[in-house]
């Protein structure tokens, strides 16, 4: 992690949305910090460079250039499936308020 990154990707996962997995220019937060055999016997890593939340940014505004987001996006995923392991999942009760929680803040 460089001293300063001007783009922040509060909710990486697996940092699939990159071509460049550890671009220096990117500070790469998720709520997760997990890792797992995926069913063809790979690894997949949630391994961000910072524990964050997108609903609770740790940041004064305005300190990134750019925020570039992927927040997870399923609702009725059982737990331990694959998509929700992969992408994460929204909570079942409070996903508007959060997802406009999430937009407010980044």
């Amino acid at each position: 992690m460089s001293a300063y990154q001007p783009v922040l990707d509060p909710a990486c996962g697996g940092r699939m949305f990159w071509f460049d997995k550890s671009d220096d220019r990117v500070l790469f937060g998720d709520v997760r910090d997990e890792s797992w055999e995926l069913c063809d016997g790979r690894r997949f890593d949630v391994k961000p460079d910072m524990l964050m939340d997108y609903r609770d940014l740790p940041f004064p505004d305005w300190t990134f250039r750019m925020v570039v987001l992927d927040p997870p996006h399923l609702r009725n995923a059982g737990e331990t499936s694959y998509m929700a392991q992969k992408y994460g999942c929204l909570d079942q009760e409070t996903w508007k308020a959060d997802l406009k929680t999430m937009f407010s803040e980044c």
